[in-house]
């Protein structure tokens, strides 16, 4: 294969988890049993140091409208997304009296919405046809439509803010998408690109995060690369705890802007680490098997004590870690979901079925928290329990 950033042909294998279901592709009753595997395979690129998957799962497939995730159920992702409008809108457009906003991948428009409200013309372009009729519903005006450079010269407008959150490092066509945001990207308007970082995913031991959907795996280096190849360049970043661990960069056109002290240090911070070298890969590969195996020791003893236990949460990255660690019905009763459209369907690969958090009659012992990213909230919101006992234990536990 091609690399998907620099089309150099150099690659280790860094990281093997084995054949997997698409993540986001939660089962019907009658489908259990029928899912597809693919392999799930990480390489390194030794030109460019980006961290890719080896097998590409077409976007028509996981991108169909069986995708059942809303970027609006939790609170903490809207109040991520209302500072990011904000500190956007304050620092760059307070003063501009027609400004344009694009969201690429746009889901519910939760994001769009708070830019809407600070007066700014939006369009989303999201794939998922019912979940981009969920975003019409608000008033989001939104093309249903995998976007690309085509669709880039089909749009009238060009914009002052062009946002990516959470799926730049999804896309199949990679280069024709940045080519598009490169076109319709005012001069001195800013491209905001929200990522997991890989450089705290490998702090973290967070394997989960990959998956299917993530095409290839972003620090600071690897992006700029990608973006330089199309007219683009950062000229700032901020490290989020959004996720647990993303990176909020801001690029322009080449030379619109002037790159900061702090993207210098943060390139600085990342080039000290070693994150971009194959042998931080494979420390990452080795400590996965490790948690592979506290996490199995844990709910065997749970198990052995006559304990239940429930899953919080039916996050997509939680799939990878329940086929990985082979988390089945004999660990876990069910998987316990705020999101209306999981109602009912089982996980993909470990069939465990999913029911809303109203619905559950009785707590269990333990909850076991695939839905990690949130644990401020899910703590918050569960005091009650925490205070009868229930005990939440998190397989990916990021510190503060």
């Amino acid at each position: 294969m091609d690399c998907r950033v620099c089309d150099a042909h150099d690659f280790s294998l860094a990281i093997d988890l084995g054949h997997h279901p698409c993540g986001n592709l939660f089962l019907t009753q009658e489908e259990v049993g029928q899912e597809a595997f693919y392999p799930l395979r990480v390489l390194y690129c030794h030109n460019c140091c980006t961290a890719q998957l080896d097998h590409t799962v077409k976007k028509e497939i996981i991108y169909s409208d069986r995708n059942t995730y809303l970027s609006g159920v939790t609170q903490t992702l809207r109040d991520h997304f209302l500072k990011t409008a904000q500190e956007v809108d304050d620092r760059f457009f307070r003063t501009t009296t027609t400004k344009r906003a694009l969201d690429i991948g746009s889901n519910d428009g939760t994001q769009l919405l708070y830019y809407q409200k600070l007066g700014y013309e939006v369009l989303g372009v999201e794939s998922c046809k019912r979940i981009s009729e969920i975003a019409s519903e608000k008033g989001i005006p939104t093309l249903n439509a995998f976007f690309n450079l085509a669709l880039a010269e089909k749009i009238q407008n060009s914009f002052d803010v062009i946002n990516a959150s959470g799926v730049f490092f999804h896309l199949e066509e990679l280069h024709s998408v940045t080519q598009g945001i490169q076109k319709l990207l005012k001069r001195k308007g800013v491209f905001v690109v929200q990522f997991l970082y890989m450089k705290n995913i490998m702090e973290n031991c967070a394997f989960d995060q990959i998956y299917h959907e993530h095409l290839l795996f972003y620090t600071l280096h690897t992006l700029n690369t990608l973006l330089h190849r199309h007219g683009l360049s950062l000229f700032d970043a901020a490290f989020s705890t959004i996720h647990g661990g993303s990176i909020i960069a801001y690029a322009s056109h080449t030379g619109d802007y002037s790159a900061t002290p702090q993207l210098q240090k943060l390139l600085e911070a990342e080039e000290a680490s070693g994150c971009n070298t194959l042998e931080a890969y494979q420390s990452f590969a080795r400590r996965i098997v490790k948690l592979k195996e506290q996490n199995l020791t844990f709910l065997t003893e749970m198990k052995n004590q006559g304990k239940t236990i429930y899953g919080m949460g039916a996050p997509v990255k939680g799939n990878t870690l329940l086929n990985y660690f082979g988390i089945d019905k004999r660990y876990i009763d069910f998987l316990v979901e705020k999101n209306e459209l999981r109602k009912g369907l089982y996980s993909p690969g470990m069939h465990l079925p999913v029911i809303l958090e109203k619905e559950v009659a009785s707590p269990p012992d333990v909850y076991y928290v695939l839905a990690w990213n949130f644990k401020k909230e899910i703590l918050k919101n569960n005091e009650n329990l925490l205070r009868q006992g229930t005990q939440f234990y998190f397989p990916i536990d990021v510190k503060d």
